[in-house]
């Protein structure tokens, strides 16, 4: 599996800029051999706009929809359409929305943990399900930002069977050590291929940290983007992981009896 992502600077409070720039930037993506698409976080209002921010959203995924499922069949390409702030049922959510090749939205995911210290969960109604979905029969699952922080969510899509984890963000400059340390453990712990696209620019008064990654399930980095806009591409073995799995039994030696998560 071949995937392209878009690290972007999308402009706050622009969302018809910032669909324009979105489109450009996958059709330049979907001149290559990629079977993947992905953008970032938010990339229609920024990260995010508190007075009017219903004024900004997409309604209902439509405009989103109805873009990447165009580009989707036209090039004949995956889309992760990284995530979008849209309103729908009188309430804002942190939105993706998945296309396969056909351009058929095959699976959507609202951001289940958001951001506190930016209040984020008081502008924003709270996701309710995990995600998961097929890419060429490779099963991938997503999750948004913040949600990285939490590894019994990213653990429960491992033990749901996924290969890939695909990781959309607009996460911050000043922890972007933290963006780097925890996309890596989440590769190791769940044996699994991490595929995070981070935004870069500045929204509203935060500088936003780029350096989008791809990392296997070794720990091993595969490709990594800069501080400045730009498309990083990797290949992810997806036969791997059983060697991998062959060889470390993080899955068969858990101790379930022990845990206790609540």
């Amino acid at each position: 599996m071949k995937v392209s992502a878009i690290q972007m600077n999308m402009i706050f409070e622009e969302p018809e800029q910032n669909y324009l720039q979105a489109e450009q930037l996958v059709e330049e993506a979907s001149k290559g051999d990629c079977d993947v698409i992905v953008l970032p976080e938010t990339w229609n209002t920024g990260f995010f706009p508190k007075d009017n921010l219903e004024k900004y959203c997409d309604q209902n995924g439509q405009k989103t929809k109805a873009l990447f499922s165009r580009l989707a069949k036209k090039y004949h390409k995956h889309i992760i359409a990284g995530s979008v702030s849209d309103f729908r049922d009188g309430k804002c959510f942190n939105s993706s929305y998945i296309f396969d090749r056909e351009g058929n939205v095959i699976a959507n995911y609202d951001k289940t943990h958001l951001f506190s210290y930016m209040d984020e969960d008081k502008y924003y109604e709270k996701g309710g399900h995990i995600c998961t979905f097929n890419l060429d029969n490779v099963k991938c699952g997503i999750v948004i930002c913040y949600d990285l922080r939490f590894l019994e969510l990213v653990r429960t899509l491992a033990l749901d069977g996924i290969e890939v984890l695909f990781i959309v963000a607009q996460w911050p400059r000043v922890r972007l050590e933290h963006w780097m340390t925890l996309c890596k453990a989440r590769a190791i712990e769940n044996q699994i291929y991490v595929v995070a696209v981070n935004s870069c620019g500045v929204a509203g008064e935060t500088q936003y940290g780029g350096h989008s990654l791809m990392i296997d399930p070794w720990g091993n980095l595969i490709c990594e983007g800069g501080d400045e806009a730009c498309t990083i591409e990797g290949i992810l073995n997806i036969e791997t992981i059983q060697e991998i799995r062959n060889t470390i039994h993080v899955f068969k030696d858990r101790r379930t009896e022990l845990y206790q998560l609540g």
